[in-house]
């Protein structure tokens, strides 16, 4: 169990990827609350002194200047929550439920949300005993915050909704006590600053994200394999060339490359081929992942600082007892982070493809066999494992369109620009497994045609490869069932186990 002590605005990369690999124990310390009841105090003496504050003595979106009583303001944040519960679809993964509940915590201890310092202890402690509440995936637009998505997070403090724990889905009332708790009233503003903010679409997109720099560095390996299957040159990923074009991605993937091939005596062999220049595919794998190398360390960067972000609506700050209402809740940033992993994913996808029609060709895979198999005929190899590859590439191209160019006015027109974020994010997740299909793919045909080389061998990296895949997956001598081959193969791909070793 990974052991978090949360400091507000201090989350890493690593603490999020670890969230997501396994349960965690969160500790936050006293000091830390105090500034969430400082926040919490600010807002009682707004009502102490009869001031009007959106969401606090208000209602919401249209209703916004509709005045509610003192006397009323626990009932106005629990039909909040219990309203904005609307969601559908199949229920988000326990592992992003943690990963939701961290971001929430987090944001909400930095101070600046009105929430009590017992509210968030609640979360924690729904964290630390893995009690998840159960989130539909679908029903939100990724403005005014994650709403309906974060009324079902929250609804299991008011007793209300359902809890898987251990993988069994309970009443609330009755999982939450497993976690210590009783169902709770919320004060003011407290149910306002729980569905309020990003955590949904930013967590299911470090998701997105953790599972396409997997995919990427696989995608490395695949390819430097196949350079050696096809008896291409390594002469395009000599450092010079990169130099001089100055892309820092591109720059370190080449370096990559060179790194993988580093004592192949299958390029030893042919050094003084008559081939003059390898396909696109081979050629140019650092211009295209170093391209998706950027996008990935430019979404990466986006997503660590809105994991570290205050997100609802409106902020409260204690110092000056000022409460303002803006927009933190709008989930533009998380929608363009999104798509730009969405950009890198399809193209990973599109190269590795590539790659693979190329190694089923005679006419360009340097020698092999057609379709990588031997008596030809009777055998068909690898044909329809390509057809496969070029199936689900084909299926990212579509999921690749942009979602945050998408938006659908709600609320009666008083949230008139959405940015799509949960969606944009949530698709990441299936264009990732397509990906790693294609790469697993790639690799058996690769690996399948450097052995044809025999007795040379490829470098020590890429025989480690070699060895990591005929584990799981016997020399292919003659048709046999194929899918359970793809299966194993894109488990390596999704499970990290061909990393290239590049760093993020």
């Amino acid at each position: 169990m990974y052991t978090l002590t949360l400091v507000p605005g201090r989350l890493t990369l690593a603490d999020l990827r670890a969230t997501l690999a396994g349960p965690v124990h969160l500790m936050v310390d006293d000091a830390t609350l105090a500034n969430a009841e400082k926040s919490a105090a600010t807002v009682d003496a707004v009502m102490a002194a009869g001031r009007t504050a959106y969401g606090i003595n208000t209602g919401f979106g249209l209703l916004a200047k509709t005045r509610i009583g003192n006397d009323q303001l626990s009932q106005l944040q629990r039909n909040l929550v219990l309203s904005h519960a609307v969601g559908t679809g199949p229920l988000l993964d326990d592992a992003i439920v943690r990963l939701i509940l961290v971001l929430k915590i987090s944001s909400l201890a930095r101070g600046y949300s009105g929430v009590r310092g017992s509210v968030i202890r609640a979360l924690v402690a729904l964290a630390n005993h893995g009690v998840y509440p159960c989130i539909p995936s679908k029903g939100s637009v990724g403005a005014s915050g994650d709403l309906a998505p974060l009324a079902h997070l929250v609804a299991p403090l008011l007793g209300v909704g359902e809890v898987r724990v251990d993988g069994q889905i309970l009443p609330a009332a009755e999982g939450i006590r497993k976690a210590g708790l009783e169902p709770m009233d919320l004060g003011p503003k407290e149910g306002l600053a729980l569905l309020n903010g990003t955590q949904v679409s930013t967590a299911l997109a470090l998701n997105g994200l953790f599972a396409a720099e997997r995919v990427f560095q696989a995608a490395l390996t695949a390819g430097a394999l196949s350079v050696d299957a096809a008896r291409g040159s390594d002469t395009p990923f000599d450092a010079r060339i990169h130099e001089l074009r100055g892309q820092k991605g591109q720059i370190d993937t080449a370096a990559a490359y060179r790194r993988l091939l580093d004592g192949s005596a299958v390029r030893a062999s042919h050094l003084d081929c008559e081939r003059v220049q390898d396909p696109y595919c081979l050629r140019c794998q650092p211009q295209v992942m170093g391209a998706c190398l950027d996008q990935l360390r430019m979404a990466a960067g986006t997503l660590l600082i809105e994991a570290n972000a205050v997100t609802d609506n409106p902020l409260v700050f204690p110092d000056t007892g000022d409460i303002l209402s803006g927009g933190n809740f709008h989930a533009e940033p998380v929608a363009f982070a999104a798509d730009q992993i969405a950009l890198a994913l399809a193209e990973i996808g599109n190269l590795s493809e590539r790659r693979i029609a190329m190694l089923v060709d005679p006419h360009h895979n340097g020698g092999l066999p057609a379709f990588l198999v031997k008596d030809g005929g009777i055998n068909s190899g690898f044909m329809i494992a390509h057809v496969t590859a070029a199936a689900l590439a084909s299926e990212n191209k579509g999921l690749a369109h942009p979602a945050s160019v998408d938006s659908i006015p709600t609320s009666a027109n008083q949230e008139d620009h959405v940015s799509m974020a949960t969606w944009a994010a949530r698709r990441l997740i299936d264009m990732a497994d397509n990906a790693a299909g294609i790469v697993g793919i790639e690799v058996l045909a690769a690996i399948q045609g450097l052995e044809f080389h025999l007795p040379l061998r490829t470098s020590e990296a890429l025989e480690a490869a070699r060895a990591k895949l005929r584990a799981v997956v016997p020399a292919y001598d003659q048709d046999r069932y194929f899918a359970p081959d793809i299966a194993a193969a894109k488990a390596l791909v999704m499970n990290g186990d061909l990393g290239a070793g590049l760093e993020f």
